[in-house]
């Protein structure tokens, strides 16, 4: 059962689901852009991934200059430019629920959740920076993670 189908469940307000939605910050899609962009599917992969229990975060990587000069990178993988060259980390970063079975019956964990976001109708061409952006995702899925290259609505 997803979030908003136990609200109307339980008639919880919709005044009251955006109130709490805007102050724990779970906006899924703050910041969408015009149909068929990639601003709109990185809104609509936010969407689904809330909608299923997920939540997905911008991870904006760069560096800049400080007031004295300094260069400060940030965002995941970004500790050196060479190192940027090789991989580099997805667009959303998050969290998907999971509940174990066997050993662990009923305790729930996180898996790191990845996606990379293109805009509808991209294909893979194998670009030095497309090739970069699959290491990471093949990083994160050979260690148990779920990362993947995605499009919009329903390719979460």
């Amino acid at each position: 059962m997803s979030f908003h189908a136990w609200a109307i469940k339980w008639q919880i307000p919709p005044a009251a689901i955006r109130d709490l939605v805007d102050t724990l910050g779970l906006d899924p899609a703050p910041n969408s852009g015009p149909a068929g962009s990639e601003a709109w599917a990185q809104s609509a992969v936010r969407l689904e991934a809330s909608q299923k229990g997920m939540r997905l975060w911008r991870n904006n990587v760069g560096a800049l200059r400080d007031e004295a000069g300094r260069v400060v990178r940030y965002g995941l993988a970004n500790d050196s430019a060479q190192l940027n060259s090789r991989i580099k980390s997805s667009d959303l970063i998050g969290i998907k629920p999971l509940t174990v079975t066997a050993d662990m019956v009923g305790h729930t964990v996180g898996v790191m959740l990845c996606r990379e976001i293109k805009a509808p109708g991209w294909r893979y061409t194998g670009t030095d920076r497309e090739q970069a952006q699959l290491a990471w995702i093949n990083m994160i899925n050979s260690m148990g993670g779920d990362a993947a290259f995605a499009t919009g609505e329903g390719t979460l």
